[in-house]
């Protein structure tokens, strides 16, 4: 009798196993590196064709996409090979199978029956929801993240730009909803709350931005530590840091318009929104309007948020790349 394992040679020495998609058509991605091993999602078929390279968008570090398989795919990918390998096998022993019927008064009949076992089980998991989607800009890989900025996982390009752009995409969604609204005291909140979310989002966008080039700057903790909410002052630590002129960043009349609506952001945020002395010597506005409470139009913040991203477009172009 001879066994010639037909069915497992067949499988050859590499089994293939495709890795699913979730419901959304994104495939789970994680670090290698430790001790970042971050959890990211792509979508196949967006972003560069042919390009065997992946990014982490949290720490940065490159190295072949087939080195970014989850943990959990990893298991899955071994449960159906070890089940593929299994099956072929038990079809291979099947082939043995043989009965002898018995012949004469007294003759014995012989058989060999294979009695499959149960299914080796396939390990199941499902990919994790993130916080934040992006279409890249640069590539138009889609991918998602924990948090909000992150690298592009195709061409390691750096979402800060897109993510300011969009909070100042919903800053003037919010000037619009806020104009339709024929309650005043509704209406002014929601001005004077746009003016802070567009600070806001320029703040967020570049401790981001400076964050990630720390390590170019003369003191990498001060540069993970800045703020952006009082554009002098950080202008001259800009200069110490990175020896940029950050408030050549856009032309002198629009730095002077963008620092009083950043000192109106601060009245608002911290004296409820009543003028004081600090204001006045920052901004040179006229005295008489001290001890009274700042306006804020819907004009104003339509207009910082112009300056905003001309302030961040200003940023990105003095700084070193990441």
């Amino acid at each position: 009798m001879s066994f010639h394992m037909d069915n497992v040679r067949r499988l050859g020495n590499r089994v293939s196993v495709p890795i699913p998609i979730d419901e959304d058509g994104y495939m789970g991605r994680e670090c290698p590196q430790a001790p970042c091993e971050g959890y990211f999602k792509v979508k196949p078929g967006t972003g560069h064709k042919g390009v065997d390279l992946c990014h982490c968008p949290y720490c940065g570090h490159s190295g072949s996409s087939d080195t970014f398989f989850t943990k959990d795919q990893i298991e899955y990918a071994k449960s159906m090979a070890v089940r593929r390998f299994v099956d072929a096998f038990q079809r291979d022993l099947k082939s043995l199978e043989f009965e002898h019927k018995p012949s004469g008064g007294f003759g014995i009949g012989f058989s060999l029956k294979v009695q499959p076992g149960a299914p080796l089980p396939i390990h199941r998991y499902r990919e994790r929801a993130l916080e934040t989607h992006v279409k890249c800009e640069a590539c138009t890989l889609q991918y998602s993240v924990f948090g909000v900025f992150a690298y592009c996982p195709d061409c390691r390009v750096h979402n800060s730009l897109h993510i300011l752009r969009q909070n100042l995409s919903l800053v003037r969604k919010q000037i619009s909803l806020a104009a339709s609204i024929d309650d005043q005291a509704l209406r002014e909140h929601l001005t004077e709350d746009a003016l802070e979310n567009c600070v806001s989002a320029f703040d967020g966008f570049a401790r981001e931005s400076c964050r990630i080039r720390a390590s170019r700057s003369a003191d990498a903790p001060k540069a993970e530590s800045l703020s952006f909410q009082n554009l002098p002052r950080v202008a001259e630590r800009l200069q110490k840091l990175f020896d940029v002129a950050f408030d050549k960043a856009i032309p002198d009349q629009s730095w002077k318009r963008a620092h009083v609506f950043f000192m109106r952001r601060h009245l608002i945020a911290h004296k409820s929104g009543v003028i004081d002395a600090q204001y006045l010597d920052e901004t040179g506005e006229p005295r008489s309007l001290l001890g009274k409470r700042v306006r804020v139009g819907h004009d104003d913040v339509l207009e910082l948020a112009g300056l905003v991203e001309g302030l961040g477009h200003g940023l990105l172009s003095l700084l070193p790349p990441p």
